[in-house]
Parts: structure tokens; C-alpha cells; sequence
């Protein structure tokens, strides 16, 4: 069992290394597929590791293995320690089954790009940085791991660095989520004063003796950290910008991966959360706030992939709501199923842009349905398993969190309302994507490009290599969900514990209102969506300007940002070069470059050449050493 967990986690590390190390003389497809084979390797490693779980009795599903150890002074020892359990068995298995599809759809995707091995170098490290960090023993190496899929988005991001956008906005996501590992940072510092040890185990066991205000500086710093990485309010503005990677870059990172980290680490830390009840409760607001903001944002973009980004920040609000009301296995359950539809969403929409060379905005779009009728069928899955219509995937999980909301009462009966809400926005803002980009008559662009797909300048609807991975994807959405069924069975919640007890347990009645509250208004949206942008054939909701211009401005965030902190920045950079850096640092590595120039000129004039000048100088210098010594004497 934890042999499969190494060969997970170093699979997708070897490739990136073997890409790496060869270089130029592997060529741009060796390295496609080597990052491929090595993630569906990585892959084989996790379904191993859970097979092996499911063969176990309950007490012996937890499981440690450490290399080495890394650090040790006194009593503090830190191992490089995998730990194997089936809420981290759950985690490799999307993270690696999910990013082999992925990466196997980059191969069609990013055919002929100059730089096909660098991307594929990166994506193979991501991965392993991934899996470093849902497999990690310890807070330590979890921080590692945290800290290394900071650092593969950026390179991700920023992978067509020629371009000032995609630039800025790999720097934007990298500075956003260091001030989330910073707070988890002085976090971990609390935990090892307050307790002496970083293990899990004695973390969790040492914080029931802490203070209650170590408790909650643990928990708020951890918190941190998880809305940094998962775009939720207020560090969500670096999400949206990230569109600027090519688009499978977009699907790993807020599909299966990257934007998940947050509700992993607060499933995994759940001990202290638990002790620390209002920030858990903080937890569950800010992922409700985001859910609603990000809902309202999404029906005013023109950008397909920006859209389908707020739908993540959404998504990901339902799974915090989740956790922070203690429903681990919904929360988890519904991590899952997103990566299904979500990256389905993405790659669908990656087919389209693919087809219409590069192009994102939905306004030149239309009648796509007639040109790519299997992307047009697997969008619509997709698009029904996001507004959670049954039987898709979506419906069993992002219901059975409301359903938590609802037995929770009070606080929860606020955060129910708040999803009934997104649940509504998620059926509009889906529906208006879907309908604006495939029904209708094909707009010109779309006939411009179908026109020369016939003529035998294209491939239509994509190589193998990206339409298999969004079949296999469509029948996941479509299946995903019937893992687990309200009142029958509840592998996330008991069976498999994917994680420990939750603190709230709706009943079956529950369930069911839940659902039929959440299919109605998402029914609701769909139809809004058809008057709307489908039966009359209009490509705006009635103006409100005001309003509108509040959400184009996506709530003024960035300006915000810029006016605190950029602005501020940008003008004491500017007093400290001018005051400081120039006259002082600069001034002094000036004056002394001149004064070397000045001593060597001396120096060369007084090599004259001349014999007689040289002994001058001999008999010079000893008749001042013979001076010296007489005068020490």
C-alpha cells in the first residue's frame, strides 16, 4: 500500500526531471507523451493505494512511511513522511486520474507550440507538487507541497510569457497565494511553540491544552492560507486572471487540483477548526459570500473561460460552506464530482476555442451546436451537472451541503438560503454560456472556420488526444454522483471513512427538501437563461446600469487592491530609489568605481618604463624602512 503511495507521488516528479534533464534531444511530442505516461503512472500508483485500503480492517486505514528524516533539533523532529489514509487516497485519485486526462488533452491542445516541452516539464511538476501536498505526513512537508503548487500556477500561468497579461497575471496569483502561505506559516510557528511537534497526530492531541486565542490564531492562520489557494473572498482576484494559461492549464488548476487545496486542508485540520468553532463558522460565511458574489459576476463576462472560472470561486464556496459546517463528507464528496464537470466545462470549452483559433469571447460565438454537435452534447452535461440537475453528479453532492445547511438551523438556515440563492445564479449564468455559444445560427466566425475545417484545414472537433479525454469526462459527470445516495449509502460520510464523523447528519426528509429546492430554482435559472438568450434570441439581462457596471468592475476588488496596497507600494518603491537607493547605495558603488579608476590611473602614469625611476623608488622605499627601524630601536 505505501509503496503505490511513493510510485504516485514520484512518477510525476521522474518525468518532469527525465524532460528536463534531456532537453533538446528528446523531441516536443517525446515529451508529451513521457509527462503523460508518467501522471497515468502516478494514477496506477493511487488506485493501488486505495485498493489496498479497501482490503484493510477500519483500525489499519491509516498508514505512515517516511524516507528520512529531514530536520531534528531537541525534541522537534520533522521526517519526509507520507501519510496513507483514505481521506489522502481520495485526494491522489482525482488529482492524478483527473490530471492524466488533462495532460493527455494537452498533447492535441498544445501540438506545435515551440515550447510543448517546457509546458509539459511544468505540468508533470504540478502534478507532483499536488500529490506532495494531499499525501504530506506532517504540516511541514504540507507547506512544501502548498508551497511548490504556488510556484508550478505561476510558471503555468505565465507559460506565454511574451505576453504582459499572461505575465501579470502569473506574478498577481503568485503574490496572492504568498500572503496565504505566510499566514499558514506563522500558524505552523503557534503550533510548534504551543505544542512542540508539526505530526498531526500530537498537533491535534496538544491543541486540546491550548488557550483558546492560540486556537483561533492556529485556525485563522490556517483559514488563511485555504482562501488564498481557493479564491475565496477577499484573495479571489487572482482566479479569474489565471485564464490567461492555456486552457488546460485552466482545467488542472481549478478543477481537480489547485482551488481544492483549501477545502483539503481544512478537512485534514479539522481537530483544530473544530476547537475553534468561530472561525470554522468564518469559514462557512466567507465560502457562502463567495459563492453569491462570484454567481453575480459570472452573468455579466463575455470571456467563455472567465465564466466558467467564477463557477469554480461559486463551486468552491458550496464546499466551504460544507466543511465549515462540519459536513467533511459532503464537502469532499462534492470536491470530487467538480472535478469531473468542471474540468469536462473547461475542456469542452477549450474545443471550441481550439476550433475558432483562439478565440474566447461568446459574443462572436453562435450556432456552434451545428458544427460541433459531440462538444455541443458533452457541454450540456456538463452544464446540467453544474446546475446539480439529477441524475448528473452535481445534484447528489452540492444537495447533500444544503442539505447540512438545513439541519444545522440557524447559522445554517442563513447559508441554506444563501445556496438556494447561487443555486438560482448557477442555473442562469451556466444556461446563458450554453445557449449564447451553441444555439442560435452560426455567427460569421463560426462559419469561418467551419468553412475551412470542410475544406480539409483542421481537424474539427479536435484530435483524439482531447475528444477521449472529454468523453470519459462526460460519463464521469454523468455517473459520479451514484457513489453515494441520500439514505442508502455514504462512502464520503461512514463507509470508506474518507474523513471522520461530521458534525451535522441531515435526515432523508431533509435531503429530499433540500433537492427539490435546489432543482426547482436551478430549473428557474435555466428557464431565465431561455427567455432570455435562447427564445428571443437577446444577449443581455434588462440593463441596470448601475448594477451592471458594479459587476463588470467585479465589485471594484481590484481597485480596491491597487488603491490600498499597489498605488502605496509602487510610491514608497519610488521615495526609497530616489532618496535611498540612488544617492547612498548607488552613490557610494559609484564613488568607489571612480576612486579605483583614479588609483589605477596614478598607478599606470608611475609605470614610466625608465630604469633610473625604478631604482628611485627602491632606494626611496628603503630609506624609509631603514628610518622606521631606527626609530623603533
Amino acid at each position: 500500500m505505501t509503496q503505490g503511495a511513493w510510485i504516485c507521488l514520484l512518477a510525476p516528479l521522474a518525468g518532469a526531471w527525465t524532460i528536463t534533464v534531456m532537453g533538446d534531444t528528446i523531441s516536443r511530442r517525446t515529451a508529451a507523451w513521457i509527462s503523460t505516461l508518467s501522471v497515468f503512472v502516478a494514477f496506477g500508483g493511487a488506485l493501488a493505494t486505495f485498493v489496498g485500503l479497501l482490503r484493510r480492517s477500519e483500525e489499519e486505514r491509516a498508514a505512515l512511511t517516511t524516507a528520512w528524516t529531514w530536520l531534528s533539533t531537541g525534541n522537534f523532529e520533522v521526517g519526509l513522511t507520507l501519510l496513507v489514509d483514505p481521506l489522502a487516497a481520495t485526494m491522489m485519485l482525482i488529482v492524478s486520474g483527473v490530471g492524466g486526462l488533462i495532460v493527455l488533452y494537452s498533447v492535441g491542445y498544445m501540438d506545435g507550440d515551440d515550447e510543448e516541452r517546457r509546458y509539459f516539464a511544468y505540468m508533470s511538476f504540478f502534478v507532483f507538487s499536488m500529490l506532495l501536498l494531499v499525501q504530506a505526513g506532517n504540516f511541514l512537508i504540507l507547506l512544501v507541497g502548498w508551497g511548490l503548487v504556488g510556484l508550478a500556477s505561476y510558471l503555468l500561468i505565465g507559460f506565454w510569457h511574451e505576453r504582459r497579461e499572461a505575465v501579470a497575471a502569473a506574478k498577481k496569483a503568485f503574490i496572492m497565494n504568498a500572503f496565504g502561505d505566510a499566514t499558514m506559516a506563522l500558524a505552523f510557528f503557534v503550533l510548534i511553540w504551543q505544542t512542540g511537534t508539526l505530526e498531526f497526530a500530537g498537533a491535534f492531541e496538544g491543541a486540546e491544552l491550548m488557550s483558546s486565542t492560540a486556537l483561533n490564531l492556529v485556525a485563522l492562520g490556517l483559514l488563511g492560507g485555504a482562501v488564498a489557494k481557493s479564491a475565496q473572498i477577499p484573495l479571489h482576484t487572482w482566479l479569474p486572471d489565471a485564464m490567461e494559461g492555456p486552457t488546460p492549464v485552466s482545467a488542472l488548476i481549478h478543477a481537480a487540483t489547485m482551488v481544492t487545496a483549501g477545502v483539503y486542508l481544512i478537512v485534514r485540520a479539522h481537530p483544530l477548526f473544530e476547537l475553534a468553532p468561530s472561525i470554522q463558522d468564518l469559514a462557512a460565511g466567507l465560502g457562502a459570500i463567495t459563492l453569491l458574489v462570484a454567481g453575480l459576476v459570472a452573468l455579466v463576462q463575455t470571456d467563455i473561460k472567465r465564466v466558467i472560472a467564477y463557477s469554480t470561486m461559486s463551486q468552491i464556496g458550496y464546499m466551504f460552506l460544507g466543511v465549515g459546517l462540519g459536513a467533511y463528507g459532503s464537502g469532499m464528496f462534492h470536491l470530487m464530482t467538480h472535478a469531473f464537470f468542471k474540468a469536462l466545462l473547461f475542456m469542452a470549452a477549450g474545443l471550441v476555442i481550439h476550433h475558432l483559433a483562439g478565440e474566447q469571447d461568446i459574443r462572436r460565438m453562435g450556432g456552434v451546436r451545428r458544427v460541433m454537435p459531440r462538444t455541443y452534447l458533452a457541454f450540456l452535461v456538463g452544464s446540467l451537472a453544474l446546475v446539480g440537475i439529477p441524475p448528473l453528479s452535481g445534484f447528489f453532492s452540492k444537495d447533500s451541503i444544503l442539505a447540512a445547511a438545513l439541519a444545522s438551523g440557524g447559522y445554517g438556515a442563513i447559508l441554506f438560503v444563501a445556496g438556494l440563492l447561487g443555486a438560482l445564479l448557477t442555473g442562469i449564468y451556466t444556461f446563458r454560456l450554453f445557449f449564447v455559444v451553441f444555439l442560435g445560427e452560426p455567427s460569421p466566425l463560426v462559419k469561418q472556420h467551419a468553412q475551412g475545417h470542410d475544406s480539409g484545414h483542421g481537424s474539427g472537433e479536435g484530435p483524439w488526444t482531447m475528444t477521449v479525454p472529454v468523453a470519459v469526462l462526460t460519463l464521469l459527470a454523468i455517473i459520479g454522483g451514484w457513489v453515494q445516495i441520500a439514505g442508502v449509502w455514504h462512502p464520503f460520510g461512514d463507509r470508506l471513512e474518507v474523513v471522520a464523523e461530521s458534525l451535522v447528519e441531515p435526515s432523508v426528509v431533509q435531503d429530499y427538501v433540500a433537492s427539490a429546492f435546489a432543482v426547482g430554482l436551478g430549473l428557474l435559472g435555466m428557464g431565465i437563461a431561455w427567455a432570455f438568450y435562447a427564445a428571443r434570441r437577446r444577449r443581455e439581462l434588462p440593463r441596470a446600469a448601475a448594477a451592471r457596471n458594479v459587476l463588470e468592475h467585479k465589485l471594484y476588488f481590484d481597485e480596491l487592491y491597487d488603491a490600498l496596497f499597489y498605488r502605496p507600494a509602487v510610491w514608497i518603491a519610488g521615495i526609497w530609489r530616489r532618496w535611498i537607493e540612488e544617492p547612498l547605495i548607488g552613490g557610494s558603488i559609484t564613488g568607489l568605481s571612480l576612486g579605483a579608476r583614479r588609483a589605477g590611473g596614478a598607478l599606470g602614469e608611475a609605470q614610466s618604463g625608465y630604469l633610473r625611476s625604478y631604482a628611485l623608488a627602491i632606494a626611496t622605499a628603503v630609506a624609509v624602512l631603514v628610518v622606521v627601524f631606527v626609530a623603533v630601536q
